[in-house]
């Protein structure tokens, strides 16, 4: 093969479709698979907010649900829908942290699978020295998209320069608005903004005592073309569909983790 890069989405078991959506029609076709289980009767579908009404039986008794596709649920947002008006959003991926609490999100991704992400976090000497002599942390600061389940690879930066800490998200994600008070911020001048950061509890998976460099990584065939390399391991990133080769190299490296990273397996993440 001359190409080694991953090409294609996810690869998807059991699933009306080969691979992962790309879009919210694919939603629409593995929500209609997945229906009957959750005991819905379809009743029709539309260009119009909301897209699909639907009859659930609970309790022996009907109950209308509006429901809304979309690929990402934060998109809801983004196309200006009224909250007040749906039941439940149907999507790929659920990334809206601060979803109304009446409206029901079912995540298709979990439902053919794919249960976690794979996220690369850098740390440098002062969080890393931390991240070293815990086992678990209340709130961590992760990626607005990451939800409970995903895993984390710290990758320690100056001087260090490889990944040692892995790390799962062990609770929902939360967010919270960090800077100044309104009544403060009418004191300082004109374009503040405050800023909103999305933190989770975080517990350890295990700890390499043979780290992956990034020299490592930067010389794999596969690897060496990820973003995350080539951004140098810089912002919050989503290595899952490199995690098959990542996975590799810290087992080959640390044989002792195999088992700890049993539920991480990439099979499970559906790479094929």
């Amino acid at each position: 093969m001359k190409n080694d890069k991953i090409l294609r989405p996810e690869r998807l078991d059991g699933a009306a479709m080969n691979y992962a959506p790309v879009n919210e029609l694919g939603v629409v076709l593995l929500f209609a698979q997945v229906a009957k289980r959750y005991r819905m009767r379809i009743d029709h579908i539309q260009a119009a907010f909301p897209d699909c009404i639907a009859y659930q039986t609970i309790g022996g008794r009907e109950k209308k649900i509006r429901i809304e596709f979309e690929y990402r649920s934060k998109s809801f947002v983004a196309h200006r829908h009224d909250p007040r008006k749906c039941d439940m959003i149907v999507c790929w991926e659920h990334d809206w942290t601060r979803c109304p609490p009446h409206i029901e999100v079912l995540e298709l991704r979990r439902e053919f699978g794919l249960g976690f992400n794979v996220w690369i976090l850098p740390v440098g000497r002062l969080y890393s020295e931390q991240l070293a002599h815990q086992s678990y942390n209340d709130g961590w600061t992760v990626p607005p998209r990451a939800h409970e389940g995903d895993l984390l690879l710290f990758y320690r930066s100056r001087p260090d320069h490889f990944i040692a800490d892995v790390f799962r998200i062990a609770g929902p994600v939360r967010w919270e608005r960090s800077g100044l008070t309104r009544r403060e911020a009418k004191r300082v001048k004109r374009g503040w903004k405050a800023t909103v950061d999305h933190f989770a509890a975080i517990r350890r998976v295990c700890r390499l005592s043979a780290p992956v460099h990034f020299e490592d990584l930067k010389t794999h065939r596969v690897l060496g073309s990820a973003g995350f390399v080539r951004g140098k391991m810089r912002g919050r990133r989503n290595a899952s569909e490199y995690w098959p080769y990542l996975h590799d190299m810290i087992v080959k490296r640390n044989p002792s983790l195999r088992k700890a990273l049993g539920r991480y397996a990439p099979e499970r993440l559906g790479a094929s």
